[in-house]
């Protein structure tokens, strides 16, 4: 099935293993054949709401309904927009008012959002998918049913053309106003060599548990239904349940980010759960301390592919296999890295200012160009022209440099690189050696405005559950024989929680923002 992407491939499917479970919610399971079927119907009622090409908004959690949406959407050439329903209201009605929204799918717990998106988008059909006839909670609100039973049972027959937007993923602001990424058929794509790093067997059951929004859940459920494997969905990360999952239905295979890798880990009683069918855990979306690692592979018993990438380059472009994960023997310093290319995928470090490719070793600006690159943002010609280089390459914003052997290790994004005495420092250096201290559960370290240095390099540590907060001149004293005098922490800041986005990546501008009106 090298040459078909996701519409076509559930079709395939649904033709040749008609029985095989493809998607479960809740105590709901569906077949290809259903799932196949169910998508028809949704996308020729859809094409009725929605112009030839328009968007589909969505504001759903990881459920049977917003699965159903994906699929129905390629089927009918429409471009779906899952919706970050972590935003307030008036911003997501903004990027709503962005997307030019021809259709609204939404569940009643986001009905403030859904109305604030009404208000910006008047007239815009909105379809409720868990409200019976009759409720007011969004007066002239389709319901699921009502939608549903307008459709048909003949396939629209579209999302063959590769070159087809598919999804428009909203980044997630962390450095200004959200953009749509917009990414085709062809971008999205899993071809057979794409598919080898999964290590699929027949009985591969895969959970989802990540945000349609983030090209994390998006990717990881086209994979999955690509792949033609039953994926499990879960709509909020809640390590219990995840745990509980796990057991019942014999889950081989997840995605995870770091910070639910480590809820996860952090769960009392987790050794009640037997997790003994998990196979495989892949990880990304922000980088992961050596240490923290090395003792999920110790309790989880399974073993680990990190993948690096983001929405811009549809997901991942490099990875780190299983056999790369060595905790403890001679090539434990790969922890560190995020892997070698993928299939298809050119890895280049360039110079920041001039541009130049750097020799191995040296520190720079990544750059990647491969057929999962974005063709660019929504109406944003100037953000787009400044995304790639004038040979192809796409910029990532993040530091780092490449070994002898190909293996890619990711220093930080270029802006969060903390430049202090005239020196650069790499804050996720410190991080990983701060993180090995047993008393400290999670780290950022940030540059914040030092009139003597330029930046301080300043660390905010969460403490472990029952350990003693550390005095700070025991944490600096921890890092003497690890770092160079210039990358020490100059201060050292306890919080109880770190701020994060909806991905779970840890918000450094927000905490440099706080800690430089704390200095000032």
């Amino acid at each position: 099935m090298s040459g078909l992407h996701l519409p076509q491939r559930v079709r395939q499917h649904a033709a040749e293993r008609p029985d095989a479970l493809a998607l479960t919610c809740g105590d709901t399971t569906v077949t290809f054949a259903e799932l196949d079927r169910r998508t028809n119907r949704l996308a020729t009622a859809l094409s009725g709401l929605a112009r030839r090409g328009g968007r589909i908004g969505a504001l759903l959690r990881m459920r049977l309904e917003a699965a159903e949406t994906f699929v129905a959407c390629g089927k009918a050439g429409l471009v779906f927009v899952p919706l970050n329903w972590r935003l307030t209201p008036a911003e997501a009605a903004r990027i709503a008012e962005d997307a030019e929204l021809d259709v609204l799918v939404v569940e009643s717990g986001f009905a403030a959002a859904a109305e604030a998106i009404r208000a910006a988008l008047p007239g815009l059909p909105v379809v409720l998918v868990d409200t019976e006839p009759g409720d007011d909670l969004l007066p002239g609100a389709w319901t699921w049913e009502r939608l549903t039973a307008t459709g048909a049972d003949t396939d629209p027959g579209r999302g063959n053309d590769p070159d087809t937007t598919l999804l428009q993923l909203y980044t997630s602001g962390t450095t200004g106003t959200p953009k749509g990424v917009l990414i085709t058929h062809r971008n999205l794509h899993n071809d057979e060599e794409g598919q080898r790093i999964y290590h699929w067997r027949p009985d591969s059951v895969a959970l989802n548990a990540m945000p349609l929004f983030h090209i994390a859940g998006a990717g990881w459920l086209s994979t999955c239904l690509s792949a033609g494997v039953h994926a499990v969905l879960l709509g909020e990360f809640q390590p219990s349940t995840v745990a509980s999952l796990v057991e019942r239905h014999r889950i081989t295979h997840a995605f995870l980010v770091p910070a639910t890798v480590q809820m996860l880990l952090d769960l009392p009683g987790l050794d009640r759960f037997d997790l003994s069918s998990l196979q495989l855990i892949f990880y990304g979306a922000s980088p992961v301390t050596p240490s923290m690692l090395r003792r999920a592979v110790h309790t989880l018993g399974c073993g680990f592919v990190q993948r690096y990438g983001m929405t811009e380059t549809s997901g991942s472009v490099t990875a780190l296999r299983v056999e790369d994960h060595d905790p403890t023997g001679p090539r434990s310093y790969l922890l560190r890295s995020a892997g070698r290319p993928m299939p298809g995928v050119e890895i280049a470090i360039r110079d920041v200012a001039t541009g130049e490719d750097l020799p191995v070793g040296g520190s720079g600006e990544i750059v990647c160009r491969s057929r999962h690159n974005t063709s660019g943002y929504w109406r944003r010609p100037e953000e787009t022209a400044a995304l790639f280089t004038h040979d192809g390459f796409l910029r990532t914003g993040d530091a780092g440099h490449l070994d002898e052997d190909g293996y890619l290790f990711v220093t930080d994004r270029v802006k969060d690189m903390i430049i202090t005495g005239g020196e650069n420092v790499y804050p996720i250096e410190v991080e990983s050696v701060l993180a090995e201290h047993p008393a400290v559960a999670e780290v950022a370290v940030v540059g914040v405005p030092d009139r003597k240095w330029g930046e301080a390099v300043t660390a905010v540590v969460r403490v472990a559950d029952g350990a003693a907060v550390p005095d700070e001149s025991e944490l600096v004293a921890f890092t003497t024989s690890r770092l160079a005098s210039y990358k020490k922490p100059q201060r050292i800041h306890f919080v109880s929680e770190l701020p994060r986005n909806a991905s779970g990546k840890i918000l450094k501008r927000t905490l440099r923002d706080t800690l430089a009106g704390e200095v000032s």
